[in-house]
């Protein structure tokens, strides 16, 4: 009887037990592969925002809007104004002629320096890129005798292209192409200006003057830092713009 009521206690035992075992969780083997979710690959939309994003943040990282506030504009018209007519011996011949007051060097300075929206274009075989980084300033003309003279917004595109190349290590990396001033692209107009003078003979003289200094200024200036900030990348955006340059697969919405 003894023998009979042990073994009905212990076949107890054993159910509870198996049923305490099958609501665990079964352990993982360690040999099999797991199920692993493919990452999904950025959009176009992502990829070409995520890419002037980085390059704009990476422009101002680099100080580009102090460079542009410090352009040695005035030392270059110096430069070509040493005849009496070069650029700023021409504009100064100009301006004392109009008053008296105005007999002494003028200063030009760049002030509220900024980086605007950037424009991004691939070009139709989907191998290149077409960066457009937008530029804005004002530009005070002042002279000693007279304070602030003119004030004159300034717009300029820089236009830096960007391609995907082998280097001799045989990585693939983004570089910049041709990076110049966008023709037609300099927009100058009048702000503020001093009454009694005829201002917008000064300004168009002013006007044809920076047409010939200020792009190229600029852009000696904007060129190497694209170059800068795309050495600094992201690795991974880097790797997914090279791959979609590579295999020219379009990636830049038109609108």
């Amino acid at each position: 009887m003894f023998q009979i009521g042990s073994l009905i206690v212990l076949c107890g035992l054993l159910a509870q037990t198996t049923a305490l075992l099958e609501a665990l969780p079964v352990p993982l083997d360690q040999n099999l592969p797991l199920a692993v979710t493919p990452a999904l690959a950025p959009s176009p939309t992502d990829l070409a925002g995520s890419l002037t994003g980085a390059l704009s943040n990476g422009l101002l990282s680099e100080g580009l809007l102090g460079i542009l506030e410090n352009l040695p504009l005035l030392d270059i018209l110096k430069t070509g104004g040493n005849a009496p007519s070069g650029p700023l011996g021409g504009l100064l011949g100009k301006v004392t002629s109009l008053t008296p007051l105005l007999n002494d060097i003028i200063d030009l300075k760049i002030t509220n320096p900024q980086l605007l929206e950037l424009g991004l274009v691939q070009s139709p075989d989907g191998h290149r890129l077409y960066d457009t980084i937008p530029l804005g300033m004002i530009l005070n003309v002042k002279t000693p005798l007279v304070g602030s003279l003119l004030k004159l917004a300034v717009k300029l595109n820089i236009t830096a292209e960007l391609l995907a190349v082998t280097d001799e290590q045989k990585r693939v990396h983004p570089v910049v192409g041709d990076c110049t001033h966008s023709p037609g692209s300099l927009q100058i107009s009048l702000l503020d200006g001093l009454g009694p003078l005829p201002i917008q003979g000064l300004v168009d003289n002013l006007t044809g003057i920076l047409n010939n200094v200020l792009p190229e200024l600029v852009q000696g200036k904007v060129c190497p830092l694209v170059n800068a900030v795309l050495s600094r990348l992201d690795v991974t955006l880097v790797h997914s713009i090279v791959n979609a340059l590579i295999h020219g697969l379009e990636f830049v919405i038109k609108v």
